[in-house]
């Protein structure tokens, strides 16, 4: 098995991080296998969505109407509403997994890796590639 990390600046707002290159690089001339995504974070999650035409912007907005950043979280330490972040990993894992088909990722045309995170609290987050080769 094949294993990388790196680290993504998310910042101090909530943000939809595009994955998707660091992939591609890290898969690239290995082949057949399948890709494993991880974020070895309470507060972060992982989706396979379309970036760059609203949806990410979508995507925040209705984690924000599922998951209110209010008073209602009985997680309640840290900037108001963090106890929603460690909600959100129930909707948005923290891990996908892909195939990678001679040695590209079979991603649909218009689907992307992301990075999800509501913790504005965390401006860190470790990335975990692992490729199993088949």
């Amino acid at each position: 098995m094949l294993t990388t990390t790196f680290t993504v600046r998310t910042g101090g707002e909530e943000v939809v991080v595009d994955l998707t290159r660091r992939c591609e690089e890290f898969v690239a001339g290995q082949g057949d296998g399948l890709l494993h995504v991880f974020v070895p974070h309470a507060t972060a999650g992982l989706a396979i969505i379309e970036t760059g035409a609203g949806s990410d912007d979508d995507l925040l907005a209705a984690l924000d109407d599922l998951l209110p950043a209010d008073g209602r979280w009985r997680h309640a330490h840290g900037s108001r509403g963090h106890g929603r972040s460690h909600v959100m990993p129930a909707l948005i894992p923290p891990y996908a997994t892909l195939p990678v088909d001679g040695g590209r990722l079979a991603l649909g045309t218009w689907q992307s890796i992301c990075l999800v995170d509501l913790n504005v609290d965390n401006a860190e987050r470790t990335v975990r590639l692992d490729l199993l080769a088949g």
